[in-house]
């Protein structure tokens, strides 16, 4: 997506914070090697500054002003909204989206409401994130089943943790009823409850700082593990959630090469344009961070996973840009199998936007709901539609 002069200039504030300005200038000789079709000036927007999806788009822009003398200005927002609309109203030409890119396409959360509903957006790439249940050692708990009637610590308005545990709990056939959940006021609280003794389980990444203390602590730290070959349990949790995978991860808390555990496989963060976004840009754009991934690579431990052979692939949070998948296949990565994938996401995507035009259309009582109405209709006419596919 070209972004103008005017565009790039309101607002640089988010990439002079990051101290980016000053080392990304356009440079002619450089950027005579871009890909074409490769917009000289572009917005991103991000996480917050301090996160670490900021951190890995900054090393991505900075390595673009080295080799291409691209102009690349980060636009940080703290909420799902903030990063989302920006890329949809045409402002930023990619967003680096988490797990809000699965609630806008499904119409979920703060997009079941009449200016949203599910939007029609791709990905071009994702790095591979990794996400479990930790639960303190004397627990017991060590795979799904052992869930059961222990207590587990939940921030109820974080949606996007939540959302994950939903699925390593369908590999064991199991739901949120089958435990004792003890509700906390934040993220960082849910931790640190397994650390105080108050409840014996919660869903986290690994790398979680506060993780320390639990394995430091008297409780100890254990991790719920996903057998890959249980094919029975990831297909329970591929249908709970379908952006998940098998990840045996050896960084973070209670993890090492000698200690790995198979753990659930996400992607954060993802790459993402509106489908109808230019093709040839978007293949200019994948393959852009391809060619600048040994300038980046270092920037931090988790950079070696924006090897496209491991983000150029399924799962996602949404359907790959057309413009992506060329480039993937070009550089022989793209297979029969991510097609299959590809096909049924597409599928997905046409059926729950079908479904959320007509039920605005033709649903009286959608169109008059409040936002909890609105939800619970949206909710049981989505899960219809799946059902269907």
């Amino acid at each position: 997506m070209s972004i103008t002069r005017r565009n790039y200039l309101q607002g640089a504030g988010g990439l002079l914070a990051s101290g980016l300005m000053g080392r990304i200038g356009v440079s002619p000789a450089a950027a005579q090697s871009a890909p074409k079709g490769l917009p000289s000036t572009m917005i991103w927007s991000t996480y917050d500054v301090g996160s670490t999806g900021y951190v890995e788009a900054s090393a991505i822009a900075d390595a673009f002003g080295k080799k291409y003398g691209s102009r690349v200005r980060l636009q940080p927002s703290g909420t799902a909204i903030g990063r989302v609309r920006p890329v949809t109203d045409g402002r930023a030409s990619h967003a680096w989206l988490a797990n809000e890119l699965y609630f806008a396409t499904e119409g979920l959360y703060e997009y079941c409401a009449p200016d949203w509903g599910p939007q029609d957006l791709r990905t071009l790439l994702g790095r591979v994130n990794s996400f479990s249940v930790a639960a303190t050692k004397v627990s017991g708990v060590r795979e799904p089943k052992d869930l059961k009637g222990k207590r587990f610590a939940i921030a109820r308005a974080n949606s996007s943790v939540n959302i994950k545990v939903e699925p390593i709990l369908a590999f064991a056939g199991l739901t949120w009823n089958d435990m004792e959940l003890i509700e906390f006021p934040s993220y960082g609280a849910t931790m640190k409850a397994l650390v105080e003794g108050k409840a014996d389980c919660v869903g986290v990444a690994p790398a979680a700082a506060t993780l320390r203390e639990l394995e430091a602590s008297q409780y100890g730290i254990g991790w719920v593990a996903l057998d890959p070959a249980n094919k029975a349990g990831w297909a329970r949790a591929k249908k709970a959630v379908p952006f998940v995978e098998p990840f045996q991860e050896t960084i973070g808390a209670g993890l090492s090469a000698q200690n790995p555990v198979w753990m659930m496989g996400y992607r954060y963060p993802m790459i993402t344009v509106p489908a109808k976004a230019n093709i040839d840009e978007v293949y200019a754009m994948t393959r852009a961070v391809a060619e600048t991934y040994d300038l980046y690579k270092d920037a931090n431990p988790i950079m070696p996973r924006w090897n496209v052979a491991k983000a150029g692939t399924p799962p996602m949070d949404a359907a790959f840009h057309p413009g992506a998948i060329r480039y993937l296949k070009e550089a022989g990565i793209w297979k029969p199998e991510h097609e299959t994938w590809q096909a049924g996401m597409l599928e997905r995507h046409a059926a729950l936007q079908a479904a959320w035009k007509s039920m605005m259309v033709d649903d009286p009582s959608a169109r008059a709901a409040d936002a909890a109405g609105l939800q619970k209709i949206w909710e049981a006419r989505r899960a219809k539609t799946l059902e269907s596919l």
